[in-house]
This record gives C-alpha cells, sequence and structure tokens, in this order.
C-alpha cells in the first residue's frame, strides 16, 4: 500500500499510531460508473458509456479486489470489449510497476497522477480506465463488478445476472458480513500490529466462517439456489487462503481444506467456465511474501502447499 501525498509518493501500508495496532482500509476516491446509455451511476459523473474498447483494466493477479474484476470480465463475455494491464507482482518502494504500459508508465501511481494532478490518496487496483477521456471511472471494485455485471449486455447479448433484484437485500447483508469478517478480516489479523488487535479479527474471521461453513451444508450458495456475486466476492478470499493467509497472515485455526462444505463449494466456483484462468498462485504467492516486508522480512516464497481445485466436487446434491 502506499499513498501520494504532494504529488509524492509515499510508501506507507497502513496507519496504527491512533488505531490500537489494527488495520483501517481506506475507502476508494472514484466512484463514477460505466451505464448502457452513458448517464450517471449511483454515484460520481455522467458521461461513461458501454463501448467496445473504450475502457481498460488494470489488476493484480495477487489483488483479490482486483481478481473480482477478472472474474466478472470472463463470466459476462467481456474479454473482447475490455482490456487488461497486469501490474507486476512485488509492490514495494515506489508500489505497483508497470511494464509494457500503454502510456509508458512505470509506476501505477504515475497512472492516478494522469487522471488528476491533484490527486491524493491510495494507490489500488482495480482501476477502470477510460481511454476517451484518460480519467480514472472508478477504483472500487464492489462497484465496477457491478458495472460489468449489467452495463454490456446490450453488446455482448449475455444477460446473466449476479445482483438479481429479488435477491439484493440478501447479497447485500452477506457481502457486508463476509467484507467485515473475512474479506478485509484476513488483512487486519495479518497487519495488525498488537496481540489483541489480532485476537479480535482472528476470532470473527473463524466465527464467519464456521457460519459460511454452517450455511453451505444446506444449501448451495450463499443466497441459496442461485449463484450470485456474493459467492465470487467470497471465492477471492476463499482461493487465497490456505496458499498466503493461514500462514502469512497468521490465520491459522484451521485451512478451507479442513472445511468440508466450504472446500467443495471453493471447487465448485473454481470450476465454472474461465475462472480458473484467472488464478494465478505464483503471482499470488510472490505478492503476498515478496512484497510485505514487515510481516517477511527474508521475502522467502513457500513453495506449497499442493492444492488441486479441479478435484470433483459434490455440490450437484443440492440440485
Amino acid at each position: 500500500m502506499g499513498l501520494l501525498q504532494n504529488g509524492q509518493w509515499v510508501d506507507q501500508w497502513y496507519d496504527t499510531s491512533s488505531s490500537g495496532g489494527k488495520f483501517r482500509r481506506q475507502d476508494s476516491r472514484f466512484r463514477s460508473w460505466v451505464t448502457a446509455d452513458g448517464t450517471a451511476g449511483p454515484t460520481g459523473s455522467a458521461g461513461f458509456k458501454a463501448e467496445p474498447g473504450r475502457y481498460h483494466l488494470y489488476v493484480s493477479l495477487a489483488c483479490p479486489w482486483a481478481h473480482r474484476t477478472l472474474i466478472f470480465r470472463q463470466l459476462k463475455d467481456l474479454q473482447d470489449l475490455i482490456d487488461v494491464t497486469v501490474v507486476e507482482p512485488l509492490m514495494l518502494s515506489n508500489g505497483w510497476e508497470l511494464k509494457n504500459d500503454q502510456y509508458n508508465l512505470d509506476y501505477l501511481y504515475q497512472l492516478y497522477l494522469k487522471a488528476d494532478p491533484n490527486y491524493e490518496g491510495r494507490v489500488t487496483v482495480p482501476v477502470l480506465w477510460d481511454k476517451q477521456t484518460q480519467s480514472i471511472v472508478s477504483n472500487e471494485s464492489a462497484e465496477i463488478i457491478r458495472m460489468l455485471n449489467s452495463a454490456f449486455n446490450g453488446l455482448t447479448g449475455n444477460g446473466k445476472d449476479y445482483y438479481p433484484s429479488a435477491l439484493r437485500t440478501q447479497i447485500d447483508t452477506i457481502n457486508e458480513r463476509v467484507y467485515d469478517s473475512i474479506n478485509n478480516g484476513v488483512y487486519r489479523a495479518g497487519f495488525a500490529t498488537s496481540q489483541q488487535a489480532y485476537e479480535e479479527a482472528y476470532y470473527k474471521l473463524f466465527d464467519a466462517l464456521d457460519c459460511v461453513e454452517a450455511t453451505l451444508t444446506r444449501q448451495r450458495y450463499l443466497a441459496g439456489t442461485v449463484l450470485t456475486e456474493a459467492d465470487w466476492r467470497l471465492f477471492t478470499t476463499l482461493i487465497r487462503f490456505d496458499a498466503v493467509y493461514y500462514g502469512h497472515f497468521k490465520t491459522n485455526r484451521q485451512r478451507i481444506a479442513d472445511y468440508p462444505a466450504i472446500s467443495n463449494y471453493l471447487r465448485e466456483l473454481y470450476q465454472q467456465p474461465g475462472v480458473a484462468q484467472t488464478v494465478n498462485f505464483e503471482h499470488i504467492k510472490q505478492h503476498y511474501y515478496g512484497s510485505h516486508v514487515t510481516i517477511n522480512p527474508t521475502q522467502v516464497v513457500p513453495l506449497g502447499p499442493e492444492q488441486d481445485f479441479t478435484l470433483p466436487h459434490n455440490r450437484d446434491q443440492f440440485e
């Protein structure tokens, strides 16, 4: 993590000076929406119409938030409409590094300054970039996946809906707990700088995972019988858990492989068409173990664990 302050890059993961050692994640700053006709979305400005070739995603294959957007790009058949730049695995003193960028930039923070020379704040992935206006549409993954879910349907003919209106209240409730306790919970445990903050995040995380296990024991997906964005938001944390969070972030009560229902569910989602190719464990492990030098100062990357997400799952029992 890093910040832009007065046009300068500051190598800083987070501020724990007044937070009791707790990791605090800042809100995203670019919050416009791509819509089918270019009208304004729930937040931000109008003028971002869904058009082929106009938008570009900047992602890290390691980042679970960016991973969401890559999955939706696959699920919604957007590969030919939205191209992608993948940042380098390591994020060190200058933040996310770029190679062969469309604007010959070396670092992602330079893209933020290209969009807004006065920008100050976090420099994160994913970034949904508008090539027409040379600006950032959004750097909020939760909103980008909803844009991808619906804005381009008229261009692709893909009407699959992962945020159906009848389930939105339920999905939002699930998302809130999953984000707070699991998606962000692993980070709160891993980046805690006090024992109390770590233990608080640890117990909250595993209470939530136990609840997910109970839910998936009685039904196929988090919202019932329908695969929704809530499942994909959870998936990107689950797929990294045993390889990274279990050891690196000290969330080691048990592995995802030790949860029968969750591990079967994880394999089912991994085996959805196009999803496996969005998962890159080499990139994931290089980033976490190599970038977080306060946690892993040797930067040694473990070779394991051995995992096979192509094994059969038993989720069809719920059909």
